[in-house]
């Protein structure tokens, strides 16, 4: 009983995610929610020992922020938006790690995790309205006012101070144990459910009046951000193009070793089975990312286009697995240089990040045409491209 509950529960934290890209808002709120609940989730299940529940919990956090920001690639065109998103991402992340290495709590209170508010805020804007009318003054005051007035608190209760919203409830405001059902707790003080009622209507009725004081929407509420997007496909990029944007000499390929080797750093320090060194996982980590650089450099010259994002996963899961074979099968002193173990959920999510990552930022560079190389695109054909796809910023939805 007890494991299928971990399962389902882990499952879901690894899937919901998947679904950020395309619905941003529904997509985070929801793995936001499974993230609050978790806890409360394994805390019925007799005899369920989650004292590991913390390295756990922070590893299922950076992967879902991760793909949130893996997901501003392709859906943010402001410069400073995305520019405030990474660093609030890499910054918490490095707080994280730091964090499974010391096991000092005061290190998610110095990082906090103002990246996804942040993400959360700008993604509602951009369900009803351009974000363009967020000046790049605002966007700094909104990021500020998240960081100071909501997630220090926030991260102070939670990593500091160590308490549970569902615990304070029960013993707090219903006064009642921790071991008493929530039927008993709910009837120790029955009249705190109308207060909550009321104080729900009141916020409702809030939301509503200062609602009808927005301005006029761009385009109709929606949260898919797909819809509000024509064209947006990899093989629009010139082959001469996505040559020389996959070449693995760039910024680019550092910034997806240190990602995939940050992320991988935490996720060894809950994983079982896992022998290898942080150094040995950087190298692996360097060693595949590189390769698969290598190998999309020669495709892309080839002129193959990947026909969909699941189509280049399995492509680069395979360029993966075959780097992973003949790591394990190298001979050196100490044994393989990659344990088999682990190595499948490691090979998966390496293969995830490096995908969304190449294929995100190639469609960023189609909607800036200016990205092009003057010499890789005659200019008669650079309008067609630039007109090819509509900035999901611009526009509205058609």
């Amino acid at each position: 009983m007890g494991t299928a509950v971990v399962l389902l529960v882990v499952a879901g934290r690894l899937l919901v995610p998947l679904l950020i890209p395309r619905f941003p808002v529904p997509a985070i709120i929801a793995a936001l929610v499974l993230d609050a609940v978790d806890q409360t989730v394994f805390q019925q299940v007799p005899g369920l020992d989650i004292s590991g529940y913390q390295s756990y919990d922070k590893a299922l956090d950076v992967y879902y922020l991760a793909i949130a920001y893996l997901s501003t690639l392709q859906n943010w065109s402001d410069p400073v938006a995305f520019g405030i998103a990474r660093f609030l991402f890499y910054y918490r992340l490095i707080g994280v790690v730091a964090f499974e290495y010391s096991q000092a709590r005061w290190l998610l209170l110095a990082f906090p995790n103002t990246f996804e508010y942040f993400f959360i805020a700008y993604e509602l804007v951009r369900c009803r309205w351009a974000p363009t009318r967020l000046g790049h003054r605002t966007l700094l005051l909104l990021a500020a006012g998240i960081w100071v007035l909501i997630k220090l608190p926030q991260e102070w209760w939670l990593h500091v101070a160590e308490l549970d919203v569902t615990d304070e409830i029960k013993t707090t405001v219903l006064g009642a144990g921790l071991d008493d059902s929530w039927t008993v707790a709910v009837g120790n003080r029955p009249w705190v459910l109308p207060i909550a009622a009321v104080v729900v209507v009141l916020l409702a009725l809030g939301i509503r009046v200062g609602a009808r004081r927005l301005p006029a929407g761009d385009w109709p509420f929606g949260f898919d951000v797909s819809a509000r997007t024509r064209g947006g496909r990899v093989a629009r990029v010139p082959a001469g193009v996505r040559t020389t944007q996959s070449a693995f000499l760039r910024g680019p390929l550092v910034e997806k070793i240190v990602l995939v080797s940050m992320l991988l750093l935490v996720f060894s320090r809950i994983l079982p089975g896992v022998d290898a060194t942080s150094p040995q996982i950087v190298v692996t980590v360097a060693i595949l990312v590189v390769a698969n650089s290598v190998i999309s450099h020669h495709i892309a010259g080839r002129g193959v286009e990947w026909t969909s994002t699941v189509s280049q996963f399995i492509a680069v899961a395979a360029i993966n697995a075959g780097v992973v074979v003949v790591l394990v099968l190298l001979p050196t002193p100490r044994g393989p240089a990659v344990q088999p173990i682990p190595s499948l959920f490691f090979l998966l999510l390496i293969s995830l990040v490096v995908t969304l990552y190449d294929r995100y930022r190639m469609l960023r560079i189609l909607r800036q045409g200016k990205a092009f190389p003057i010499w890789a695109i005659r200019r008669r054909h650079l309008e067609r491209i630039r007109a090819s796809v509509v900035d999901r910023q611009a526009l509205p939805r058609p």
